[in-house]
């Protein structure tokens, strides 16, 4: 696909990579907000082209009194916000057929979880609206596997579908990356590193999803090394307090160095 088919997507003549990021969860909009002006403020100064991320309501939870959402609705028209208010396109998940209609009357890329990209009806209602579609790489898929999930996009009649790897599951509590699949998946379109859900460490004893932070700059630079078209990095001002996702997301006041770290070597690679 063509990034330049993202509506409002800036920045793309730059030769950089472009950045999905925001929350795990929309959490309210005084945070949503807060979140976007600062990764605006920095992709604008990076040249980096930018799409704000946020979960209007998280389905794959491993306790039932984890934190779901705050409405869709709401959510939702929090994601709406953010877009009008900085003139950015916005990606959420979707976990149902009748999510894919009702999120995308509010945002411009609709994403499918890893643990659904297997299912035909909900990638076929997503690739129905029209939407750019992210189809996340389920971590117990190959590479070679997600090309059938791209063609079933495409056989929707929709030529915008992105690949995103988020690590495949190693053992029972960990996740790795296999940058092979990286050129792999990049011969069935834009392919993308999810950096902070690869470094989860999933099913732990408490029921809370765990994570190594600090290895998001040593993937995420191994990631654009090997050539990937975008990065994927959820990012908070207070990850310890983060309604979901918190062991493994960014701290926004640590992106800008990340991403400046990140350029440079882009650049380099580029330029070699």
């Amino acid at each position: 696909m063509d990034i330049n088919n993202i509506p409002n997507i800036k920045n793309t003549n730059s030769n950089n990579f472009f950045l999905l990021a925001g929350p795990c969860a929309i959490e309210g909009e005084e945070m949503a907000l807060q979140i976007a002006e600062k990764v605006v403020e920095i992709t604008s100064e990076l040249k980096i082209p930018y799409v704000f991320k946020g979960s209007f309501k998280k389905a794959n939870r491993s306790r039932i009194d984890s934190f779901t959402g705050i409405g869709d609705e709401k959510a939702l028209k929090i994601l709406r916000k953010v877009g009008e208010t900085f003139d950015i396109p916005t990606v959420t998940d979707i976990h149902t057929n009748e999510d894919a209609a009702k999120a995308a009357e509010y945002v411009d890329i609709l994403q499918i979880p890893a643990f659904l990209v297997r299912q035909t009806d909900l990638v076929v209602a997503a690739a129905n609206t029209g939407k750019t579609i992210n189809l996340k790489k389920g971590q117990f898929m190959s590479p070679e596997a997600m090309q059938h999930a791209v063609r079933k996009v495409k056989d929707s009649g929709n030529e915008n579908a992105m690949i995103t790897d988020r690590g495949t599951m190693f053992g029972y509590q960990d996740m790795v990356v296999d940058f092979r699949g990286i050129p792999t998946m990049k011969e069935y379109g834009t392919t993308v590193l999810d950096v902070t859900h690869s470094l989860q460490q999933p099913n732990q004893s408490s029921g809370v999803t765990g994570g190594r932070p600090d290895m998001i700059e040593t993937i995420a630079r191994a990631g654009i090394a090997v050539g990937v078209d975008g990065l994927f990095i959820e990012t908070h001002f207070d990850p310890a307090n983060a309604k979901s996702d918190g062991a493994n997301m960014l701290h926004l006041d640590y992106l800008k160095g990340v991403l400046q770290n990140l350029v440079a070597i882009r650049q380099t690679i580029i330029n070699f």
